[in-house]
């Protein structure tokens, strides 16, 4: 006969443990998500195939501006497409699994090495840069003789000025919770 062991007093009761490790799978839940931002990724890439076509076409007939607009059209378009994989793989990676490349040298070195504050900090970067992005091309557009109202102006301008705000915000918060003792 042998004799068993008392239980463990940090050994947690069986329901606790189920609802704990359902809790831990259900992260998976969000894998659907980030499959969506894959699709909306390939939706863009056509978006940018057609915009280049459709712009590269009138390539010789265009003014210096114009191939400035064009370009930012282009860079527009590309940063969006980066801020989609920030979201795609940072997201995946903190919240559902590491992405296992293997021996893959072509794995981006980001990966795997932005937090959830970073993940933050990159979006905003991205965003105030897609912001600036559509003022300098309101911008461009108003010195080719174009006219844009004021008031969308304003509103481009107050925008930007919004992102760009927040974003100071959001590292200032960063820099506050870095500082603070990790309880």
């Amino acid at each position: 006969m042998t004799a068993q062991s008392p239980p463990s007093p940090h050994r947690k009761p069986a329901l606790e443990r189920l609802l704990e490790l359902w809790l831990f799978r259900s992260r998976w839940l969000m894998a659907p998500f980030y499959l969506g931002l894959v699709v909306a990724l390939a939706a863009l890439l056509i978006v940018f195939v057609n915009e280049a076509i459709h712009k590269l076409a009138g390539v010789a007939t265009m003014s210096p501006e114009g191939a400035i607009l064009m370009v930012l059209s282009l860079i527009d378009l590309s940063l969006a497409g980066n801020l989609l994989l920030i979201v795609i793989f940072s997201g995946y990676e903190n919240f559902v699994s590491k992405i296992d490349t293997g021996e893959d040298e072509d794995r981006p070195g980001w990966m795997g090495m932005v937090d959830f504050s970073g993940l933050k900090m990159k979006l905003i970067a991205s965003i105030v840069a897609i912001s600036a992005i559509a003022l300098l091309r309101a911008f461009m557009t108003l010195a080719e003789g174009e006219a844009i109202p004021d008031r969308t102006l304003a509103w481009l301008v107050g925008i930007h000025l919004t992102f760009v705000v927040s974003g100071v915000f959001l590292a200032l918060m960063d820099l506050l919770a870095s500082k603070t003792d990790k309880h």
